[in-house]
C-alpha cells in the first residue's frame, strides 16, 4: 500500500469476508454463529447488494413453491414480513443490518472499498480498504478470506485464476455456448419505482433523458407463432414488470465501464418512464415516479476458477454431487449482452432454458483453485457463463453464502485449507447446514440421539413424517405432522435425561397463499411498483405464534410472539418428560410440524 498521511488502522480476525450482499451477509452470519471471528467489509452504507434500497432488485431463487430457500435468508424474510408489512425498502435494509449486528463474533466495516492485498507464498496475508466516511485506511489480517464482492475484487489483487465472458461451446460441451469464446457478459440495470395515486400525475422528463416515441423502440424478438415483433413488457403494476430489461454493459467492460453505463442507464430509465407517461396510452395516468436507482445492479463480471467448474450439463443432470451443500432452480436465464441497445427483432432480450428444480450445487465451486486460503460465494463462484445464468439469482447466492460461511468455520476450527474440506468434512458440513434448516436435495437430516431415545405420543404414521429428516413438502409426500391448535407433543424417557435444546421447524406456508394476494410478493417479501391493489404482508398463518414448554409438569419456557419457521430454544433441564404445547398459530386451524426434536 502506498504511503498515506491519513489514518491507517490494522485489525486481526479469523475470517475476512469482502462483499456484503446477501451471499456475503449469509456467509458472515453463518461463520459467526459457529464461533468464528469475522470481519465483513462492504463498500456501501447498507448490506444486501442488489436487494438493498439502493438497487431494489427482486430476490429470486428456485422455481416451484415447495423449493423455497430457507436458512438465514428465510429468517430475514420472516422478520421483514413481521416488522415491515408494507415492504418499505429502507426497513429491509434495517432487517439485514440487525441480522449482522446481533452476532457478537461479527464486525461490520461499512463504506469500505478494498483496494489492495498482501500475499506470501501464494496465500493472502491481508487486505486493505479505504473507508470513505472516516477517511481511514483499514488493513485486515486474517487466516482465511472470502470474496463475495460479485466483481471478484480480490482475484486481480492476489493472482487468483478467474474468467470473464462466455466460454466456447466446445470447452465444456455446452449447447448454450457460442462457437467462439468472448468477453461479453450479461449487463446491469438501473431500476425505477412507481406508485399509483388517486388522480392524474404529470411527468416532465429531464432534458438529458432518452426519448422513446413509440413501442417500436422496445422490440425484443419476433413471435414464432404470429411472426410479429414482440415488445419488451412495460406494463407496470404491483405484480407487473420491474423493467429489468433497461440493461447495458454486456458489450462493454462490466467493471471498468460501470460509471459510463450508469450514465446511459439513467438516460434510458427516465426515458422509459417518459414513454410510459407521455407517449401513448399505457394506463398510467395516475402513477407517480417516486424512486430511481442511481447504482446499477450487476448480473455478471468476473468468475473464479475453483475446485471444479459448474456447467450447463451439471445443472441439466440435476447436480447430483456427493458434496452438495446448496441448491438452485432458477432457469438458465441468459440475457442478451446488447441489452436495451437491441432495437431490431433479431434476438431475444433474454433466452430462458429450463433446468430441474431443485438441482444441487457442490462445495467445490466455493474456493479458489490456486489461492489456498480463499473462499468464494455469490455470483462469482466457479461456474461457466451458462451455469451462472441460473446460479446468479440472489436466493441461490444466499444459500451458497451460508454453505461457504459454515465451511469456513470448519476450516478455522481444523486449521485446514478450503480445498481440504472436500471430502473429509463434507458430511459434517451437510449435517450442520440441514440442522440450520437448509434443504439439500437427496439428503435427509438425522435425528439427534436423545430424540431417538424418547417415546413420543404421535400415531406411527405421523411420527414417521416428523422424523424422516425431510423438512418441506416434496413430490412424494407433504412430510408434515399435524396437531390441533392447543395440542401438545410429549417426549418421555425411561429415566431423567439432560435436555439441552429444543428444535422445531414450523410450516412457513410454502404456498404463500396466507402471506399475500399479490403474486410477486408471494415469491419474496419485496415490492417495487405499488398499485392500489397492494395488500400489506401477513405473517404466514401456518406459523405457530405462541407455544409453551414443560419439564416434568413444570413450565420452563413460553414463547408468545414467534414469527420464525425455525426455532431453537435452549432448555438445559434434566427431566423424564418434556411437553411442547402449541397454544396459537397466526391463523391456521392446524399446527403443521416438519420437525420437533430434542438433544
Amino acid at each position: 500500500m502506498f504511503a498515506s498521511a491519513l489514518c491507517h488502522l490494522t485489525h486481526e480476525t479469523d475470517l475476512c469476508i469482502v462483499g456484503g450482499g446477501l451471499s456475503g451477509l449469509c456467509a458472515a452470519v453463518a461463520a459467526a454463529r459457529a464461533g468464528t471471528k469475522v470481519i465483513l467489509i462492504q463498500d456501501r452504507p447498507m448490506l444486501g447488494g442488489n436487494s438493498s434500497s439502493e438497487i431494489r432488485m427482486w430476490v429470486r431463487g428456485a422455481k416451484g413453491q415447495c423449493n423455497r430457500e430457507t436458512g438465514i435468508l428465510s429468517e430475514m424474510e420472516e422478520e421483514n414480513i413481521y416488522r415491515n408489512p408494507t415492504l418499505e425498502a429502507p426497513l429491509w435494509d434495517s432487517v439485514m443490518y440487525g441480522t449482522a449486528m446481533r452476532e457478537k463474533n461479527l464486525t461490520l466495516m461499512l463504506n469500505c472499498s478494498v483496494a489492495d492485498a498482501e500475499t506470501k507464498n501464494g496465500r493472502i496475508i491481508s487486505v486493505t480498504g479505504w473507508q470513505l466516511t472516516t477517511y481511514t485506511w483499514h488493513t485486515v489480517r486474517a487466516r482465511y478470506f472470502a470474496d463475495c464482492s460479485g466483481d471478484s475484487i480480490l482475484a486481480p489483487l492476489v493472482g487468483a485464476r478467474y474468467r470473464v465472458g462466455r466460454e466456447a461451446s466446445a470447452e465444456f460441451n455446452e449447447t448454450i455456448g457460442h462457437e467462439l469464446s468472448d468477453r461479453k457478459t450479461m449487463g446491469m440495470s438501473c431500476l425505477l419505482q412507481a406508485r399509483e395515486t388517486d388522480g392524474p400525475v404529470k411527468f416532465t422528463p429531464p432534458d438529458w433523458a432518452n426519448v422513446y416515441e413509440s413501442d417500436d423502440c422496445f422490440i425484443s424478438a419476433v413471435s414464432p407463432l404470429t411472426g410479429k415483433a414482440l415488445i419488451r413488457d412495460h406494463k407496470i403494476g404491483t405484480s407487473g414488470c420491474n423493467l429489468w430489461w433497461i440493461e447495458l454493459g454486456g458489450e462493454d467492460d462490466s467493471i471498468h465501464d460501470t460509471e459510463r453505463m450508469r450514465e446511459e442507464l439513467l438516460k434510458a430509465a427516465f426515458g422509459v418512464w417518459d414513454h410510459i407517461k407521455n407517449h401513448g396510452d399505457h394506463g398510467c395516468e395516475n402513477w407517480v415516479l417516486e424512486w430511481v436507482g442511481f447504482l446499477p445492479g450487476k448480473r455478471e463480471s468476473r468468475r473464479y476458477e475453483g475446485g471444479m467448474m459448474l456447467t450447463q450439463n451439471d445443472l441439466e443432470a440435476g447436480g447430483l454431487f456427493d458434496d452438495v451443500v446448496a441448491f438452485g432452480g432458477w432457469p438458465m436465464d441468459d440475457h442478451n449482452p446488447c441489452g436495451i441497445r437491441m432495437t431490431e427483432a433479431k434476438e431475444e432480450a433474454s433466452i430462458v432454458y429450463r433446468v430441474p428444480s431443485p438441482y444441487g450445487i457442490p462445495y467445490r465451486v466455493m474456493y479458489s483453485v490456486n489461492v489456498p486460503n480463499l473462499f468464494v460465494a455469490g455470483r462469482n463462484i466457479s461456474a461457466t457463463h451458462a451455469a451462472l445464468s441460473s446460479t446468479r439469482v440472489m436466493a441461490t447466492c444466499s444459500l451458497i453464502g451460508q454453505a461457504m460461511g459454515t465451511a469456513a468455520a470448519i476450516a478455522c476450527r481444523e486449521s485446514v485449507d478450503p480445498a481440504d474440506i472436500y471430502p473429509k468434512y463434507i458430511p459434517e458440513l451437510q449435517a450442520r447446514l440441514m440442522e440450520d434448516n437448509c434443504f439439500l436435495p437427496g439428503l435427509a437430516r438425522q435425528m439427534p440421539a436423545l430424540t431417538r431415545k424418547a417415546s413420543i405420543d404421535l400415531p406411527t404414521a405421523e411420527l414417521a413424517l416428523l422424523q424422516d429428516g425431510i423438512e418441506r413438502p416434496r413430490p412424494d409426500a407433504d412430510h408434515a405432522a399435524t396437531l390441533p391448535v392447543g395440542g401438545a407433543l410429549t417426549f418421555t424417557f425411561e429415566r431423567p435425561e439432560l435436555v439441552k435444546e429444543l428444535r422445531i421447524v414450523f410450516d412457513p406456508d410454502f404456498s404463500r397463499e396466507s402471506v399475500s394476494p399479490n403474486r410477486k410478493m408471494r415469491v419474496f417479501a419485496q415490492r417495487l411498483h405499488t398499485g392500489k391493489d397492494f395488500v400489506p404482508m401477513k405473517v404466514p398463518a401456518t406459523l405457530v405464534r405462541c407455544f409453551s414448554v414443560f419439564a416434568d409438569g413444570e413450565p420452563i419456557a413460553e414463547v408468545t410472539e414467534n414469527y420464525h419457521s425455525l426455532v431453537k430454544l435452549s432448555l438445559n433441564v434434566t427431566a423424564r418428560t418434556v411437553i411442547v404445547r402449541f397454544d396459537a398459530t397466526w391463523g391456521a386451524e392446524q399446527v403443521r410440524l416438519y420437525a420437533c426434536d430434542v438433544k
